[in-house]
């Protein structure tokens, strides 16, 4: 079988544009799925996708094409590169054409096979997950769930010169704890390059508990609430903060991110609370790609962009924001610093904050979230979302959980959320419960939030 390093360098070859990109992608995924605390399936699939990006002199400008086609086989190479230079012929210059990023050897692993995962990712985890059954038998509880972790190799080659070549693990587990009637129901995720060092027992004895404090029932009106976020519900928000972050849109005036008047609102105050909001190529535990890797061009990213080396990056700093989405050619529109969006995403406070218990336990009358679900954008302008709450809603008063209430629809922007939360906890890596299939690689504090609003009582369970 032709190896995707060869695979790349055929394709440079065979192109007669004037210039080219070529990425090749190589992924295994495994997984491991459970019901009523028994395993159910697990399996393993592999998948190989070439992309090819040409670039032509078109009139005054340069113009791209891009295409990218799965299981394509030697015979079947050429007929790609042409399809991208057609593309590209057929297209009008690109505003965001720049010099390709240019290269002179080797990035570090080039010249070794890809990566791949099997069954064998979970071998510590399925011990753990077997006490776990046992553990909620005897406690009357039913798990449900999965694992699944992929490794995906990118080796992405250039005309200029470049080699470079990226090995991503991602891993993520769910576990869902029922009462037997299914009435009450409490969940857990967790993001993980590896699947090492979960407790599957202790985290079923956490959802036991959680399913205990259902057993009783409040029924509470819609309004607005002192609310405690979880990690994970403040990831499913930060994450939409983040892909609603472009500079250009910002600065054309379409965005919670646009200052009256034209402009972008870099150097404005967002909170009062010293929170930063960050991502780092490197970050330990979150590691992802350190150059940009684009398949196509977008308002916050550019396919001229690809190899383009990537640096730690504050979007928020104490509470300012400080930096947006963009590309070279964004840049140079908007006047900020280049900073092309990187594949994880950190928030914290000052160093020592509380845990979500502690939180807990200083609350006089609130409500404590577990996640959010079906998250959808209302305006663009506020960044306004609205979503549901989902798997235990509870109310907390004089410092202890006393029961779970209703679940509830709700109206809030995470911009405003921001500017709004009067305390915020330890950072944990987490798991985003709406955008775990798009993006894993979180760490997240809780968050109080004094008037958290809950718009409508929601009959979802």
């Amino acid at each position: 079988m032709t190896t995707p390093q060869e695979t790349v360098e055929a394709a440079l070859a065979l192109s007669k544009a004037d210039g080219c990109i070529v990425i090749a992608d190589e992924a295994s995924a495994a997984n491991l799925r459970w019901a009523n605390n028994t395993v159910t399936t697990n399996g393993v699939n592999r998948t190989r996708q070439l992309t090819v990006i040409a670039t032509l002199g078109q009139g005054t400008g340069m113009a791209a094409g891009s295409i990218s086609r799965s299981g394509v086989t030697p015979e079947r190479l050429e007929d790609l590169v042409r399809a991208a230079e057609a593309a590209a012929r057929g297209s009008m210059a690109a505003e965001d054409a720049q010099p390709l990023v240019a290269g002179s050897s080797p990035g570090s692993g080039w010249d070794e096979p890809p990566s791949e995962t099997s069954i064998g990712a979970f071998s510590d985890l399925i011990p753990s997950l077997r006490d776990a059954f046992d553990q909620a038998r005897g406690s009357s509880r039913l798990l449900f769930g999965f694992a699944e972790h992929q490794l995906q190799s990118t080796y992405l080659g250039s005309s200029t010169g470049l080699r470079l070549r990226h090995d991503q693990p991602t891993g993520r587990l769910e576990l869902n704890a029922k009462s037997p009637d299914f009435t009450r129901s409490a969940w857990f995720g967790q993001s993980a390059a590896t699947f090492g060092g979960l407790d599957l027992p202790a985290l079923d004895a956490e959802l036991g508990e959680r399913l205990a404090w259902a057993e009783r029932r409040v029924d509470l009106p819609a309004g607005r609430y002192e609310t405690l976020l979880p990690p994970s519900a403040v990831a499913d928000l930060m994450i939409d903060l983040y892909w609603s972050a472009g500079a250009r849109d910002a600065a054309e005036g379409q965005t919670v991110f646009s200052r009256p008047g034209g402009g972008t609102r870099v150097g404005d105050s967002l909170s009062g609370l010293p929170l930063t909001l960050r991502s780092d190529p490197a970050a330990s535990g979150l590691e992802c790609a350190p150059f940009a890797i684009a398949y196509a061009s977008g308002s916050m990213s550019s396919v001229f962009d690809n190899g383009l080396a990537l640096s730690p990056t504050s979007w928020v700093s104490d509470g300012t924001l400080s930096a947006l989405l963009q590309s070279r050619y964004s840049a140079q529109v908007t006047g900020l610093p280049v900073t092309p969006a990187i594949d994880n995403l950190i928030l914290s406070g000052t160093a020592g904050g509380p845990s979500l218990p502690e939180m807990v336990a200083t609350t006089e009358r609130g409500l404590l979230l577990t996640c959010l679900w079906y998250i959808r954008e209302v305006d663009p302008q506020t960044l306004l979302l609205t979503g549901l709450t989902r798997d235990g809603v509870y109310l907390v008063e004089g410092g202890e959980v006393v029961g779970a209430v209703n679940n509830f629809r709700f109206n809030e922007s995470p911009v405003d959320l921001l500017r709004r939360a009067t305390e915020v906890g330890g950072t944990e890596r987490t798991l985003s419960r709406e955008w775990s299939d798009y993006f894993t690689r979180t760490a997240m504090p809780p968050l109080r939030i004094p008037d958290f609003n809950m718009s409508s009582v929601s009959q979802a369970t």
